[in-house]
């Protein structure tokens, strides 16, 4: 079965004219890729137009693709490129990250909502309070690290990439990304101490 393929198998398999073999690549990153590209620009309809695009380039590349390394890390290493592209393209008009602020109003419906129902413990306003101020720090701290280092932390938590993998993908030795996510996981425990 297509289902237990690896994905290197897979897009073979699409380069050799399977569209199945592509809907199932598409359903096995389609989430973690779109994720790293909106936490690397903050900006939900620029990341959904570099994803499409990151998904564009892979379908006019497979004829060509040669499984070098993994398919993921081939995956990540065209976003990443992609988003360089864009920065240079766009550096004088877009600022280097942003992240938006939940609207007071959002606030207020949710607390509308839950008054008029009953609710489960996990669904108490003070717990989705917490809650949402808990991903609003971890996006704050994500957005405050340097951009190097927010790439390799996201390339490993989204990506599922390895040390190596990342060393590939962004064109730096290995130790250089080692040291890198240390110091993204250091700065990200200290910003979110009193959250772990």
């Amino acid at each position: 079965m297509q289902a237990d393929w690896s994905d290197e198998r897979l897009m073979l398999a699409y380069g050799a004219g399977d569209a199945d073999a592509f809907a199932m690549l598409y359903d096995r990153y389609r989430g973690s890729l779109y994720r790293y590209l909106l936490r690397q620009c903050g900006n939900p309809a620029l990341a959904e137009e570099l994803h499409q695009d990151v998904w564009f380039r892979v379908v006019n590349a497979r004829t060509g693709y040669e499984p070098l390394a993994r398919f993921s890390t081939w995956l990540f290493r065209i976003a990443r490129h992609r988003l360089i592209d864009h920065y240079r393209k766009h550096a004088p008009q877009i600022p280097a990250h942003s992240v938006p602020d939940a609207a007071d109003d959002d606030l207020d419906e949710i607390g509308d909502l839950i008054e008029r129902l009953p609710a489960a413990t996990h669904e108490m306003p003070h717990v989705l309070y917490e809650r949402q101020d808990a991903a609003q720090r971890i996006s704050l701290a994500l957005a405050d690290l340097p951009p190097l280092q927010r790439e390799v932390f996201l390339l490993t938590e989204e990506g599922g990439l390895t040390l190596e993998e990342i060393a590939q993908a962004t064109g730096v030795g290995r130790e250089t990304t080692k040291s890198r996510l240390r110091y993204a996981l250091g700065k990200l425990r200290h910003a979110l101490r009193d959250l772990l």
